[in-house]
């Protein structure tokens, strides 16, 4: 009987060893906590709060968290300077390379590099793209007081327009627009953006704008539109647009085959819309995170739904479509990226 009982206490502490959890436990279920978990990501913008980009940025941000496994918080970092070199060079070389800091820069920085232009010495192409928001058109327009009405009225009478920075769409487009289609835009620099920009046209210092977002400008200016209070001298869609009956498109302002392939590649960049992107050395499994949580966060019905309500328009561009644009884009011609040079005075 002795027996019996002492075997059933053996197996009884033996169970009980057993039950107790191995000490290494508590490390590994530490090790499985998602690594955003408690974390805040910065969002830094390379324009002012207020405009397209920091508008598209701060709606990103109300919902992304929710789509990162463990669910950080967000903040937006406005960072201006340079036609949004100064935003791409903190992200990419000076904030810490772990995932917690993202991009958002002009749409045409990522080709600056195929055209020789890299003052910052960091090649775009190469980032952790997530994504884009949604893929834009552009117009270019003049105030009502101008002489300019129309495009053939661009092509006789020169256009006051704002530069607002080196590299910036705002100074590249004008430039191609003169070049490629035979527009007349005298680019007038040292404008901080486009909000500083569009005071100056109220004021009477500027003639117009050769190329801003026709998402922009509804958002932020439709009274412009409902009031007939500029003039849209063209867009930069393919083909017709139903939000600007009998605008032309600048496309079909162009006739020579190589200028119109040269023009073609210049606004290639309106594929990418509103970019998003992370360093290049950030580590893979983070980048996939991200790229997941945002193209999971274009789908969400709140962000969509939200985005109505602000007036921006979604359209997912995802990380791998933005890789393949920019691959593409660095095999153009010789003679198309010579072109493109000429028209860019370079």
């Amino acid at each position: 009987m002795r027996d019996i009982r002492h075997g059933s206490l053996i197996a009884s502490l033996c169970a009980a060893l057993l039950a107790i959890p191995l000490s290494p436990q508590p490390t590994r279920a530490q090790g499985a906590q998602p690594f955003y978990k408690d974390k805040q990501v910065q969002v830094v913008v390379g324009t002012n709060a207020g405009v397209g980009y920091d508008l598209y940025a701060r709606l990103l941000i109300a919902h992304l968290g929710r789509h990162i496994p463990g669910e950080p918080s967000f903040v937006v970092r406005n960072m201006i300077g340079a036609g949004g070199l100064r935003a791409a060079e903190y992200v990419a070389r000076i904030a810490p390379q772990d995932g917690l800091s993202i991009g958002s820069i002009g749409r045409g920085l990522p080709f600056e590099s195929m055209l020789g232009q890299n003052e910052i010495n960091i090649d775009p192409a190469k980032f952790a793209w997530l994504g884009s928001m949604n893929r834009e058109i552009a117009v270019a327009f003049s105030w009502h007081t101008s002489k300019v009405k129309t495009f053939a009225d661009l092509q006789k009478t020169e256009l006051l327009t704002p530069g607002t920075g080196a590299g910036a769409d705002s100074e590249i487009m004008p430039l191609a627009f003169n070049s490629l289609a035979g527009a007349r835009f005298m680019l007038i620099k040292g404008y901080k953006g486009t909000s500083e920009a569009a005071l100056a046209v109220e004021r009477g210092e500027l003639d117009g704008i050769a190329y801003w977002s026709l998402g922009s400008l509804a958002t932020l200016h439709q009274h412009w539109i409902d009031k007939k209070l500029i003039n849209i001298l063209f867009h930069t869609g393919v083909g017709p647009q139903a939000a600007l009956p009998g605008a032309p498109s600048i496309r079909d302002l162009t006739h020579d085959g190589v200028d119109r392939e040269a023009l073609d590649f210049i606004l290639a960049r309106e594929a990418l819309g509103r970019p998003f992107f992370t360093a290049p050395a950030t580590p893979t499994d983070r980048v996939s995170i991200l790229r997941k949580g945002f193209a999971d966060a274009m789908r969400d019905p709140d962000l969509i739904k939200d985005a109505a309500l602000r007036k921006l328009e979604i359209s997912l561009v995802t990380g791998g479509e933005v890789e393949e644009l920019l691959t593409r884009a660095s095999r153009a011609e010789p003679a198309t990226i010579a072109r493109v040079m000429r028209a860019l005075g370079r």
